[in-house]
C-alpha cells in the first residue's frame, strides 16, 4: 500500500455511479478500497455535498490493538482487520479516527480506531440490506 495511513485517512469502497467529483482523487489501498488523496474529512463532505451526495458519520468506534511498535505494516494489518469488522454493515467508507501507541508494564503496544462512513444520494440512510443489495450489484456490474 503506497498510501501512509494517518489519523484522517479516509478509504471508500470502489463501486460503480460514485459521483466523479473535481479534484478527487484516490490511490488503491486493500482490494476493492481505495484512499483518499489530499482531502482532510471535512473539505471531502464539503465536495460531496456540493454534488449533491451525502457523507453519512457512524457513531460506533471500530479499534483493532498490537502489540509492538508503531510500523505502516502493522497499521495496515491493523486496518484490514477493521475492514473484516465492518464488511457486515455495508457501509462504503472507513475513516481513521486515532492511532495510539502506549506501554503497559513496559509492552509497547498500538491502538488504531476508525468509524463507518458511508455516501450515497439520499438523506436517510439505507437498510443494510438495501446497502448490500446496492454493493452486490455494483460487483456484478463490474465483472
Amino acid at each position: 500500500m503506497p498510501h501512509t495511513v494517518k489519523v484522517g485517512t479516509i478509504l471508500m469502497k470502489d463501486w460503480l455511479g460514485m459521483p466523479q467529483l473535481p479534484g478527487l482523487e484516490t490511490e488503491p489501498c486493500f482490494g476493492e478500497w481505495s484512499a483518499v488523496k489530499a482531502l482532510d474529512p471535512f473539505a471531502l463532505d464539503r465536495k460531496i455535498h456540493a454534488a449533491g451526495w451525502n457523507f453519512f458519520f457512524m457513531a460506533t468506534e471500530v479499534k483493532a490493538m498490537f502489540f509492538g511498535f508503531l510500523g505502516p505494516e502493522k497499521i495496515q494489518s491493523a486496518l484490514k482487520r477493521i475492514l473484516a469488522k465492518v464488511k457486515p454493515q455495508n457501509f462504503n467508507g472507513l475513516e481513521v479516527t486515532e492511532i495510539v501507541a502506549r506501554r503497559f508494564l513496559g509492552v509497547p503496544y498500538v491502538t488504531v480506531s476508525a468509524h463507518s462512513r458511508h455516501m450515497q444520494q439520499s438523506c436517510n440512510l439505507d437498510s443494510s440490506d438495501a446497502r448490500r443489495t446496492f454493493q452486490n450489484d455494483a460487483s456484478w456490474a463490474r465483472g
